[in-house]
């Protein structure tokens, strides 16, 4: 017998749209499976059906939450999504895209005077790091994050992610970028930089010896200077990153945060999902329930596909019925796809009983504006 989708507990969406303890909400999610929908579809929702002021921020440059939303384009800044019907419920929407490098020049800015920041910005290896550093853009994600948080102004963020494996980088970047910057290394650069007096290199080679003879020759001096001037203009700051790296942490373990896995009945979909749920158990994140999204399920649910497929067959041998046969062999292609991603999807149940599932029937066509969004919230929410 094949596994029912619907063997997991319900996941009861409007009960966490409509919570005030519940401050936060993070999609993540494999690459193409409605994560930036499903995001856009649940705060939308909050807002219109709840009255929640609410924010959603993407992770992801696509430009399709932007579109969905009827925004020419999105940045930085919340921007109010207008048109929308709050009237009622008195909530709003608003959304913006992560800008890495916008977010830690604000950060600098933030917590260092106007000259040192000007230093900052000049500094080429800031230049880089801020534009394309491995685990940069997860790491202003959380930045950010915390930012909208602290401000006080929101009922509710949601939190777009990239594809699960990068989102995992958005649990594990802060504590990557701040044991970097922490890192033994830089703080041997950085105490030559205190000391003043000689030049930077000659300080650094002084205190390196032959190791850093490596080091220059592996990195070029000119790097290596960057390096050591990026460190010690940023002196002032490393406390600041590790403090709010794990304070945002703790933030995501709180019971004001509720994960949503995003995922469609396919093999790698649901494998990341699995292993995404597998992470959050051991970081002790709360997670609220699984979104199957683009499930395919039969008009005629009783009428299974080997009994199609021989109604097709029989009515083909008469002659004079091949439209009627044409629909069963539709329908009985279709039910063997619905048998499939039962299967596909029983894979998560078995791992994770306990976590609440929703499925959301596929769309006849892709989303693009408000009225879609609100197709799925409805579909998410079983409305």
């Amino acid at each position: 017998m094949v596994p029912s989708e619907d063997a997991a507990p319900q996941l009861d969406v409007d009960q966490i749209l409509a919570d005030p303890g519940v401050r936060i909400v993070v999609c993540c999610g494999a690459g193409g499976v409605g994560k930036t929908t499903t995001a856009a579809a649940l705060a939308l929702r909050a807002a219109e059906q709840h009255g929640r002021r609410t924010v959603v921020l993407t992770i992801d440059p696509a430009r399709r939450l932007a579109q969905s939303l009827g925004l020419t384009e999105l940045d930085n800044t919340p921007r109010q999504v207008k048109g929308i019907d709050v009237e009622s419920s008195g909530g709003e929407l608003h959304a913006m895209m992560l800008d890495m490098k916008r977010t830690f020049d604000d950060v600098v800015l933030q917590h260092t005077d106007p000259a040192k920041a000007a230093e900052i910005f000049a500094n080429p290896f800031y230049q880089a790091m801020s534009s394309t550093f491995a685990g940069t853009q997860e790491y202003m994600a959380m930045e950010k994050l915390g930012q909208l948080h602290a401000r006080g102004e929101w009922d509710l963020i949601v939190v777009d992610t990239p594809p699960s494996r990068s989102a995992l980088d958005f649990l594990d970047a802060p504590a990557r970028l701040s044991r970097f910057l922490d890192g033994r290394m830089l703080r041997l650069l950085l105490a030559p930089a205190r000391s003043g007096g000689r030049s930077m290199f000659s300080l650094v080679t002084a205190s390196f010896g032959m190791f850093s003879k490596v080091v220059q020759k592996v990195l070029g001096a000119q790097l290596l200077t960057d390096l050591s001037g990026f460190v010690a203009a940023l002196d002032s700051m490393f406390g600041g990153f590790r403090q709010r790296a794990e304070q945002t942490y703790r933030i995501l373990q709180a019971r004001e945060t509720a994960f949503v896995l995003v995922a469609a009945p396919e093999p790698d979909a649901v494998r990341e999902a699995a292993y995404f749920a597998g992470r959050l158990r051991e970081e002790k994140m709360p997670l609220a329930g699984l979104v199957l999204n683009r499930v395919h399920r039969p008009v005629v649910p009783e009428l299974d596909a080997e009994r199609s497929q021989a109604a097709a067959e029989r009515l083909s041998e008469l002659g004079g019925h091949e439209g009627a046969a044409d629909v069963l062999r539709a329908h009985a292609a279709l039910a063997r796809q619905a048998v499939r991603e039962q299967q596909v999807a029983a894979r998560f149940t078995e791992a994770f009983p306990a976590v609440p599932a929703v499925s959301v029937t596929a769309q006849p066509a892709d989303v693009h504006d408000v009225d879609g969004l609100r197709t799925i919230g409805a579909a998410i929410s079983r409305a």
